[in-house]
């Protein structure tokens, strides 16, 4: 069993489609075709109304000795849904619309009204003035003063439309320049606050140097330099009360902090005893041995 889909097709090598007879049909035949209602109509036979959308399945031909410029005329045969009774209309390649033939009438439309007495008053004008030459001058006369009203109205209209949009600029300018305003008023305000705040850090914490500790190990060896520097002092952030009275910088360190300090005084204090004998020459000596 072949395939149902296929793209390409087998023929065999001594195919010849000249020899293949051509089927003759009716010169006019009718196709089967499937339709939707062109627009609403009502059956003259039983007053049923059809709206426009309902799907009918239609028969086409092509209408014989009736063309548009060349353009070719279609008529569609349907039947009533009530009383099956053939309705035909047709094509208007002229308005781009359809026509109702036979069967039905087409229903009121007021735009398709307004459009042809548009155009018969057209038609009557350009007959009067053909054969009225004054009716043609004043029929020009109406045009351009028609025609001076509408641009000055236009005119009108672009002169109130750029002043709102002048107005509108001006508005947005003195809007921006308000929200700049504000914004450095806000930003003087956060910038005194930060101060502030900075004013208060500075009075309750206080920063001194006082010397590291020895014996304590240092944490890689790369840090070489660094503990060199800080073996000689470093910087202890301390904390004061909030009262009134100053305390002693000395009470607000930890223990070992205190400790650390005494231990420097005490071998500085040593030193300079020690500085002052050698400069008098004076020599102590060790027990159990007598100075020469």
């Amino acid at each position: 069993m072949s395939e149902r889909k296929v793209l390409n097709k087998y023929f065999p090598p001594d195919f010849d489609p000249s020899l293949i007879p051509r089927r003759k049909g009716p010169k006019n035949s009718q196709q089967v075709v499937r339709l939707m209602a062109p627009f609403s109509m009502r059956c003259n036979t039983c007053g049923e109304y059809i709206y426009k959308g309902k799907k009918f399945n239609a028969r086409k031909e092509t209408v014989e000795g009736e063309d548009y410029y060349g353009i070719k005329i279609f008529r569609f045969y349907i039947k009533c849904t009530l009383c099956s009774a053939e309705i035909t209309f047709k094509t208007d390649p002229k308005n781009t619309d359809y026509a109702a033939e036979h069967g039905a009438s087409r229903n009121f439309e007021p735009w398709r009204e307004e459009k042809v007495v548009e155009e018969e008053d057209r038609l009557a004008r350009l007959e009067e003035e053909e054969n009225n030459p004054m009716k043609a001058l004043e029929n020009r006369t109406v045009d351009a003063k028609r025609e001076m009203d509408i641009l000055d109205a236009l005119q009108d209209i672009k002169a109130r439309n750029a002043r709102n949009d002048r107005a509108g600029q001006s508005i947005d300018l003195v809007a921006r320049v308000t929200a700049e305003e504000v914004e450095t008023e806000e930003d003087r305000q956060r910038r005194l606050e930060e101060e502030e705040d900075n004013e208060i850090v500075r009075q309750v914490f206080t920063k001194m140097s006082m010397p590291a500790q020895p014996g304590l190990p240092s944490t890689s060896a790369s840090s070489e330099a660094s503990a060199a520097a800080s073996s000689v002092s470093r910087t202890v952030t301390v904390k004061r009360k909030a009262d009134d009275v100053e305390p002693d910088v000395l009470s607000l360190l930890p223990q070992s902090s205190r400790t650390a300090l005494d231990a420097k005084s005490t071998t500085t204090a040593k030193k300079a005893k020690l500085d002052l004998k050698n400069k008098l020459g004076i020599k102590v000596a060790k027990k159990g041995k007598v100075a020469v």
